[in-house]
């Protein structure tokens, strides 16, 4: 009997050893493919493209401010070009966040108006409370989320 108790710890062991190695390496692919920028495009089949709104007073957004964390007061002004925010050195804003991906989030210009987009980080981008799965217009004021980071679009 005891020959037959430590026979299956052994396996159960080994379970639960190859379980996390799969849980790693799960982990470092979708921060590769999100690295790459790869996308699926998604097909419209005739949908309408909605009518921009244009922010109250006539205001646009000319800076990304950092008001929460440890970048806070931190300010990237606004010129049209993407805003890639994560850990890589390479990134417009990098977040030196446990809770940041590589490649977590872009902010990017469509039209007249800012979008954020999650690059398939692993905790997540937030606008306001919400979790963004798909780019989501970004309105004045409103904080976006990220780890410990919280940005706002200002004028």
């Amino acid at each position: 009997m005891p020959e037959l108790v430590v026979q299956l710890t052994r396996v159960g062991f080994l379970v639960l050893l190859w379980l996390f190695v799969f849980a790693a390496l799960r982990v470092v692919r979708s921060d590769l493919y999100a690295a790459s920028g790869l996308r699926v495009a998604v097909p419209t089949f005739g949908r309408k493209k909605k009518e921009s709104k244009k922010p109250r007073g006539g205001k646009s957004p000319q800076q990304l401010l950092v008001t929460h964390g440890a970048l806070a007061g931190t300010r990237i002004a606004l010129d049209g070009r993407p805003i890639l925010i994560g850990r890589a050195d390479d990134s417009t804003l990098v977040l030196d966040d446990d809770y940041a991906s590589t490649r977590h989030a872009r902010i990017a210009l469509r039209g007249e108006d800012w979008y954020v987009e999650d690059l398939g980080s692993t905790n997540g981008t937030y606008l306001d409370r919400a979790k963004v799965t798909a780019p989501l217009r970004v309105p004045l004021g409103v904080p976006i989320r990220i780890g410990k980071t919280v940005i706002e679009l200002r004028p």
